[in-house]
C-alpha cells in the first residue's frame, strides 16, 4: 500500500535525512520525500497498518530533524 503525506521541513538536506529515516523504519518498504512539493510518499510492507506505522516514522524523522512535521 502506498500513501502520500504533507510534510513540513526547512531545507533539502533535512528532507533527505527524513527520507532515509522513514526508509529505516520497520513496516516501511520504501519512502521518498519531495522537498519542493513538501510531500512524503510511503510504501508500506504487506500487512502493515499505516495508522500504526506513521507515528513511528515521525519519531524516526524527529531524531534526525527535530523541527520536521508529517501530517497524517
Amino acid at each position: 500500500m502506498k500513501k502520500s503525506y504533507k510534510i513540513e521541513v526547512d531545507c533539502a538536506n533535512c528532507a533527505n535525512k527524513m527520507e532515509q529515516a522513514a526508509k529505516d523504519t520497520p513496516g516501511v518498504k520504501d519512502a521518498s520525500v519531495n522537498f519542493m512539493l513538501l510531500k512524503m510518499n510511503v510504501e508500506f510492507e504487506d500487512g502493515q497498518d499505516p495508522r500504526a506505522v506513521m507515528p513511528e516514522v515521525l519519531k524516526s524523522c524527529k531524531k534526525v530533524e527535530d523541527d520536521c512535521e508529517i501530517f497524517f
